[in-house]
This record gives C-alpha cells, sequence and structure tokens, in this order.
C-alpha cells in the first residue's frame, strides 16, 4: 500500500516525522533511483526502491516495540561527544534502529520505551495523550504541606503553568523526602526544575511506571519485548 515518504521513514526508526521531511527537502531521498524533493510522495515500501543517503532500506520491517530499564550513568542519544555512555550500549544488534519514546536525562533511571513505530511513539509523546508517567523521586530536605500543595498544582515554568500532578509522600527522614509522583505531561526536566523551583532539589529519579507499564521485575540494563496487549494498551 502506498504511503507518504515521511510516515515510511519514521516507522523505519532512522528519524522522526519531521526530520524525515528535512531529508527529503535536503535531497537524500530516492525512490526507485530518483531523488525525491516533494513532500507529497508516496511510495509502496513492499514493491518501491526507498534509500536514504544511498542506502536501500529494504522491504517494510516487522514493528518492534521494547521496554528497557535504563540504569543511572547513560544518555538517551546515539552518540555523545563527550563519549559518555548511551541507551544504545545497552541494546543488542536488532535495536540500534529503534528509537527512544520520551527520554530520561543521564542521572535518572527506569523504564524507557523503544520502537521503530513512529507513528506509535508520535501518538504517546504527543501533549493531547496525555499519557500518565509514574516517578519515584528522592528530594532533598522535608517539603511543607503548602509547598506540597503547590507541587500538585503546577508551577509555572518558562511562562507557562504546569499540568497538575499526583505527589504522595512515601518516606521521610530528616534530611531528604522520597514522593511518588504522577505527571500526564512530560516536560524538558520537569520533576527536577519544580523541585529546584520550591526549594527542594531532586536527588534521585526513578521512572517506574508509562501509562499501564510497570518495569516489574526486569533488572537494570536489560530490556523486553512489549506484548501485543502491552502495546495497544497504551
Amino acid at each position: 500500500m502506498a504511503e507518504r515518504l515521511q510516515k515510511i521513514l519514521s516507522r523505519y526508526g532512522l528519524v522522526s516525522r519531521r526530520e524525515a521531511e528535512r531529508v527529503i527537502l535536503a535531497g537524500r531521498v530516492t525512490l526507485n533511483g530518483q531523488v525525491v524533493r516533494e513532500l507529497g510522495t508516496k511510495a509502496d515500501p513492499d514493491r518501491d526502491r526507498l534509500c536514504l543517503d544511498g542506502v536501500w532500506l529494504g522491504q517494510k520491517p516487522p514493528l518492534v516495540y521494547w521496554l528497557l530499564h535504563k540504569p543511572v550513568g547513560y544518555l538517551c542519544t546515539r552518540s555523545d561527544p563527550e563519549g559518555r555512555p548511551t541507551v544504545y550500549d545497552l541494546l543488542p544488534p536488532a535495536g540500534q534502529a529503534l528509537r527512544y519514546v520520551g527520554r530520561l536525562d543521564f542521572g535518572s533511571s527506569g523504564a524507557l520505551l523503544l520502537t521503530n513505530d513512529g507513528e506509535w511513539a508520535q501518538r504517546l509523546t504527543h501533549p493531547r495523550h496525555g499519557l500518565r508517567k509514574q516517578y519515584r523521586v528522592v528530594v532533598a530536605g522535608r517539603p511543607t504541606p503548602q509547598t506540597l500543595a503547590q507541587w500538585r498544582s503546577g508551577v509555572v515554568l518558562d511562562g507557562r503553568p504546569c499540568q497538575p500532578a499526583t505527589v504522595t509522600v512515601l518516606q521521610q527522614t530528616a534530611t531528604e523526602t522520597t514522593l511518588q509522583i504522577g505527571l500526564g505531561e512530560g516536560r524538558n526536566r520537569q520533576i527536577r526544575r519544580t523541585g529546584e523551583c520550591l526549594g527542594h532539589p531532586v536527588r534521585a529519579l526513578h521512572r517506574e511506571a508509562i501509562g499501564s507499564l510497570g518495569l516489574g521485575d526486569l533488572p537494570p540494563r536489560c530490556y523486553r519485548v512489549l506484548t501485543a496487549a502491552e502495546v495497544s494498551n497504551l
């Protein structure tokens, strides 16, 4: 079945839909030997020869959905100019073409989705979808009830108020507090920036679940394949 080139390229997991538009306009894509620059061009991956930077993409790949337990000390990027480890160092050759869905920063751990299904990834990360994520967070100090109420109602970051969050105190010591936080949006370093804003810097951040999908007994540095039911439920 013929589909737009942007959709095909993003499904292969090589680029996002927006990045696909850029590589097409840059003349890096050929269809049956001809350079294509029109964004509305369609192709059938099972019949047409589609190449990116001269490399044939082959027939339509099977869709892959993985859950990785990311440890602290790994970046969500394909390469790092400073030579730091990335999540792709944890994956076998079959996972090198997958893209991560959302991010966890270098100092954070927990559930991270990887896929070559560009449409699925785009849907999960779109603000309208509001996929809820649950975190276990250790912050410095002991937030007051008033501070926790501010966190729940949403502080202002970058001139825009954050959406309301669920915030539950799990444990407190004299110097730090463990919180369980649920978010329906995913701004850049949102939890860490909120903690700083409220005077309680984050000391540890672990994503326990994405929607209905939890890590279970999946060890750090390991991944597993999602079931069809898990994919459709997200």
